[in-house]
């Protein structure tokens, strides 16, 4: 008979307790136990098991869950008699920043405290902290910004200190999602702030706590050492390019088939690979994000689950504020074609505007690019070929896209029907409604006739208005034909529709009195470099090919 399948459940109680469907990732304890690290952190995309991994560990070492072999029997922890024994005999501290989300760096330090505060409550038993009782008195004084820094960065260590004076026995940390209140701090403007209590939290109660026996930190990125990590030299960073636990989090091809079975949708399962297979932690291809295949189970029916969730503001913002290359291989990308890059799995949010590669690496951390292959230099860096990681994440893109454009408003639709009924009078005018409206945000307010190379930003701006049209036309870039490279080729893929090709050129003050001179010089360059004979070779006849020269001024646009 088919197990249940409930969304959302991160409690490991309450999925056992309810038999509800639950993948076997218990052999994750015996791995991390036995690996002896003092402090480890993993980093996974969101959505990938970690809070429930987390609520794993924490009902089986934790002394206030003790003698829960209901919750473990029948699972592979539970097969070895020495973690038997283990179950419910350590003091735990077990917290999570999800829900750390404030617009100010006060708001932000009284939710922290208030988590701590609960933490209490698990041990009665245990007299509160006077650090505590003095924070909380500030609070209830002054207000939520009268929190003394120092004080909250000693509040986990003097719990750990207080709880291992009581049981004779070291605690065990587990914090999940510790860098949620980092990314909230960079969008909102108060990065310095949080970066500094969180060295002092993170070196108090992860490497200066005598009273602490083991720890694991979960998150989505590896925030840079130098950041919070400085003075923590007992740390195991664990990303989604290393060995180790690569199957604890997410669905590997094997358990997703046998969900499959379990649910009587065998003959579902060349499908589900083909939408959400293509993660890949470690050596370790052909994992799954537990979210959509959860939900896919549950609702037995294909949508991007997980790619629709909340989470994507931040990846939206960076893409569509990028240079001219962010956008030109983001076109690749939605093409499914791979690019190289050399990649920094460490994550300064502070810095992801101005490095050139931060944005590759939050996209591979994040779960939104796969590494196909890798290779090291002679100067001993790694260049790393990567690609969208599934069709689900290449539909959450193109929606992005879409959504980069909704401010126009109807114009956008409008000049996509003038494109394809060659009406170059209303394509000027819908067109210049579209880049009054969207320009300065997609160039994040810069001029973009004063970047280096203008020519990428309008080439991406314009290849983000087509992306409606992947259904019918097969659209590329920047590819050779005849005795060039065209910037676009639209080639249909309906009789009934014309192929196109556009040259993109911004106006040469030097050489160019005007807009209309611009459009001249870029549809004498489809003629003189010959752009037309790629479609020519597949049989279409020059009638139907249309050609648009695009000259660009600052937000003036004129087609021809």
């Amino acid at each position: 008979m088919p197990e249940i399948v409930s969304i959302g459940i991160q409690d490991f109680e309450q999925m056992r307790r309810n038999h509800k469907f639950y993948v076997d990732k218990t052999n994750f304890i015996k791995e991390w136990w036995e690996k002896e690290d003092s402090v480890t952190l993993i980093t996974r995309p969101r959505r990938f098991g970690k809070t429930l991994n987390m609520s794993m560990l924490e009902y089986f070492f934790a002394n206030y869950h003790e003698n829960r072999s209901d919750l473990f029997e029948g699972l592979s922890v539970w097969e070895d008699e020495r973690y038997r024994a283990l179950q419910g005999t350590y003091p735990v501290i077990s917290l999570s920043f999800a829900g750390v989300k404030a617009d100010n760096y006060a708001g932000a330090r009284f939710q922290i405290f208030e988590l701590v505060k609960m933490l209490w409550k698990k041990y009665p038993e245990i007299e509160p902290d006077e650090n505590l009782s003095l924070i909380q008195g500030q609070i209830q004084a002054n207000g939520k910004g009268a929190i003394d820094d120092e004080m909250m960065s000693m509040t986990l260590n003097k719990l750990s200190e207080r709880l291992y004076t009581h049981y004779g026995k070291k605690v065990m940390i587990f914090l999940d999602e510790y860098d949620t209140p980092m990314q909230e701090a960079w969008i909102s403007g108060y990065w310095d702030e949080i970066v500094n209590l969180f060295r002092n939290m993170f070196n108090n109660t992860f490497k200066t706590n005598p009273s602490m026996e083991r720890a694991v930190i979960t998150g989505i990125t590896r925030v840079s050492k130098e950041s919070i990590f400085s003075d923590l030299n007992n740390l195991e960073v664990i990303t989604t390019t290393s060995k180790q636990y690569a199957t604890a989090f997410g669905f590997t091809e094997e358990e997703v088939f046998a969900a499959l079975d379990n649910q009587e949708m065998s003959d579902w399962k060349k499908e589900v690979k083909a939408w959400y297979d293509g993660f890949r932690f470690g050596g370790v291809e052909d994992i799954y994000n537990p979210w959509s295949i959860i939900n896919f189970l549950n609702k037995k029916e294909f949508a991007a689950y997980w790619a629709n969730t909340s989470g994507n503001g931040l990846i939206s913002n960076l893409v569509q504020s990028g240079n001219g290359d962010v956008k030109k291989i983001m076109e690749d990308l939605l093409d499914g074609k791979s690019f190289e890059t050399e990649i920094d799995e460490q994550i300064v949010f502070n810095q992801l505007a101005e490095k050139r590669n931060a944005i590759w690496s939050l996209l591979l951390a994040s779960g939104y690019l796969k590494v196909v292959s890798h290779y090291q230099k002679r100067n001993g860096r790694y260049i790393y070929e990567m690609r969208l990681t599934n069709h689900e994440v290449m539909l959450m893109f193109e929606n992005l896209v879409r959504d980069w454009f909704d401010k126009a408003g109807t114009a956008y639709n409008d000049f996509i029907n003038a494109l394809l009924k060659d009406d170059k009078k209303a394509m000027n005018h819908y067109m210049n409604s579209i880049a009054l409206s969207t320009f300065s945000s997609f160039d994040s307010g810069n001029h973009p006739s004063g970047q280096s190379e203008p020519e990428r930003f309008y080439h991406g701006f314009v290849l983000g208005l087509l992306v409606e049209l992947r259904e019918v036309y097969h659209i590329q870039s920047n590819r050779e034909s005849g005795f060039g490279r065209y910037d676009v080729m639209l080639e249909p893929l309906k009789e009934n529709l014309p192929a196109i090709v556009m040259e993109f050129k911004v106006i040469d003050s030097d050489e160019e009195k005007k807009l209309a001179d611009t459009v001249v010089a870029a549809l004498a360059q489809i003629e003189e470099k010959n752009y037309d004979q790629t479609l020519l070779d597949k049989g279409i006849s020059p009638e139907r090919i249309f050609h648009y020269g695009f000259a660009f001024e600052a937000k003036k646009v004129l087609i021809g």
